[in-house]
């Protein structure tokens, strides 16, 4: 990805990766690459008819406790898009069974936990010593990493992407016991509870560190972290209640030696404090103009972003006019990778999202 050494293309914190094999690790460094990297989030999923023919047989959860189909989704995904990265099929909450908080997914709202985390004595019940029981995420990875071992046509080495969710987002999804819109019982806890929010972090983060090692072992190069919810932060907030337990948690993956994406929805105000926690990488979403995110978390740091998901459904030249607008405000600099700036809906053609790739791939050109 990069033609410069890894001393001068990383940046502070990145965990002393050497220079990266690929597009697009080069590109989470800050090194020079030879066009901008491309993947999309959420690139397997309900849109997609080979991805819906596996859930005809499997659960969400079946998939990814099943190393095999939770490979296969991967690496489909990722080849018939021609992307520049795989991101392993998993799901944020997957951490929660081993720390004793059980949920599941219901049709028509998402993931549910029945018995909401609210009190002190709750948390202190939460388990961090069955980490173990997450390596069906790790034996995944291995499976993707092995099959995309060998450089493609182009010469270029496949990124493998692990994730986490940060710590705010999971702990609002213990507390309110699924989807919210107000966080009123995650706010209340932080606000109200001075042994029950730390230690929830810090349990949080314990747990998270041991799951992208796992991760990390088996092959990912880059471990994203998704606070999906720390857009319903102010800035205050997040900084007393959240910055310290993310920033340890960004620390503590780099120093597995990968870079690590930071990405959150609707956190334009948020931008220039999420880069205080030193991630190599801060996701856009499209909300704010890349030009200006940029500037905001700095130009020491990449960004990945940051196309409207919906733009996906608009006439060729209206989404083409989107991704050469995108490119063009990042105007080729180092640690830019093109994205969407949330995930890919059910619905979405997938002719689109190809064609987004030729384009990009294109515009490097």
């Amino acid at each position: 990805m990069n033609e410069v050494s890894a001393v001068e293309g990383a940046t502070e914190g990145s965990g002393g990766s050497a220079v990266g094999s690929s597009r697009f690790v080069r590109a989470c460094l800050r090194q020079s690459v030879d066009r901008t990297p491309v993947w999309f989030l959420r690139q397997a999923g309900r849109y997609m008819p080979e991805y819906m023919a596996v859930r005809k047989h499997h659960t969400l959860l079946d998939i990814c406790r099943t190393p095999e189909v939770a490979a296969e989704v991967t690496i489909t995904a990722a080849e018939r898009l021609g992307v520049d990265a795989a991101i392993i099929f998993a799901d944020l909450l997957l951490p929660f069974t081993p720390m004793g908080v059980d949920f599941e997914f219901l049709a028509g709202e998402g993931p549910v936990v029945h018995v909401p985390i609210r009190t002190a004595e709750q948390v202190k019940a939460l388990r961090t010593d069955r980490i173990d029981e997450l390596s069906y995420v790790a034996r995944s990875i291995e499976k993707v990493a092995a099959h995309f071992a060998p450089p493609r046509a182009d010469g270029d080495q496949l990124g493998i992407i692990g994730f986490c969710g940060a710590p705010f987002t999971l702990a609002s999804y213990m507390i309110e016991g699924g989807s919210s819109r107000n966080y009123i019982e995650t706010k209340k806890m932080m606000y109200s509870d001075g042994v029950a929010w730390p230690l929830l972090m810090e349990k949080l983060v314990t747990v998270l560190v041991g799951y992208a090692q796992q991760q990390v072992e088996a092959g990912a190069d880059v471990i994203q972290i998704f606070d999906s919810w720390a857009g319903a932060l102010g800035v205050t907030d997040y900084r007393q209640y959240c910055l310290a337990a993310t920033t340890e948690l960004v620390r503590r993956v780099q120093a597995l030696g990968v870079p690590v994406i930071y990405f959150g929805v609707d956190t334009a105000s948020l931008l220039s404090t999420m880069r205080e926690t030193g991630a190599d990488v801060i996701g856009l979403d499209w909300r704010v103009p890349l030009e200006v995110g940029w500037k905001s978390v700095g130009y020491g740091c990449g960004v990945q972003g940051n196309l409207d998901p919906i733009s996906l459904f608009a006439p060729l030249e209206v989404l083409k006019s989107r991704v050469t607008e995108v490119l063009d405000a990042a105007e080729g600099r180092s640690g830019h990778i093109i994205n969407l700036g949330h995930g890919i809906v059910q619905g979405t053609p997938v002719e689109s999202v190809i064609q987004v790739v030729q384009w990009v791939k294109e515009y490097g050109a």
